[in-house]
């Protein structure tokens, strides 16, 4: 596969895509677990989700 004279730029184009997207996926990935730990924390000092006591308002109604 020839390139022409633009091989470094579509190379370096194509790296710099693939950290880009491998940095949001990690960062997706960690504040997932940072938040799942927060929640767990939360919930465990007794704090309750607001959507769960609006959800068991819509029950009881």
């Amino acid at each position: 596969m020839d390139l022409g004279p633009h091989a470094a730029f579509i190379w370096a184009s194509y790296a710099a895509f693939a950290v880009v997207i491998g940095l949001l996926i990690g960062w997706t990935l960690f504040d997932g677990r940072r938040q799942a730990n927060a929640l767990a924390d939360a919930e465990r000092r007794g704090l309750k989700r607001r959507s769960a006591e609006a959800a068991n308002d819509r029950r009881r109604a």
